[in-house]
């Protein structure tokens, strides 16, 4: 079966996305969309609609590398909760600068929520816009996104 691609409105934004069956290979934000379908589940969080992204897998968090760890644990940050970067680092038994660059080099934003990791005196950083972190903090923050059972439950 092919690698499709596709993409989504988030905001400002269009979300890329490659993917086949649930295995999502890439997300990218960019300032034009590509025609294409998108995972449902993607669809539906992009939309503001509550969505289980646990459904869809990452190919970042395959394997037993540091980056591999670090996006597992970063998985599993429920969704409307934060963590900072050195949180993540004790979690993984790493430096939180190992931490940011795996977050810098995250194939897969939203799938692997990177911007749940912020820095412990502010909101750090996301490429290529901070405005997108925001975006997609405040969508968790208000609910709307996060289906019960992923909810965080500091609020």
């Amino acid at each position: 079966m092919a690698i499709l691609t596709g993409s989504c409105r988030l905001d400002l934004w269009y979300v890329h996305v490659a993917w086949q069956d649930d295995l999502v290979y890439r997300v990218r934000f960019a300032r034009e969309g590509i025609a294409g379908s998108v995972p449902e589940e993607l669809l539906r969080y992009c939309a503001g609609r509550p969505a289980d992204l646990s459904s869809l897998r990452s190919v970042a968090t395959e394997g037993d590398t540091t980056f591999a760890k670090i996006y597992r644990a970063v998985r599993a940050i429920p969704c409307g909760e934060t963590v900072t970067y050195g949180e993540v680092a004790r979690m993984v038994g790493t430096a939180p600068r190992a931490v940011g660059a795996a977050m810098a080099r995250n194939p897969t934003p939203i799938v692997v929520p990177c911007h749940r990791v912020v820095a412990k005196a502010g909101i750090g950083g996301f490429s290529p816009d901070l405005a997108i972190k925001k975006t997609l903090l405040a969508l968790e923050r208000r609910g709307d996104v996060c289906t019960p059972e992923k909810r965080g439950v500091n609020r």
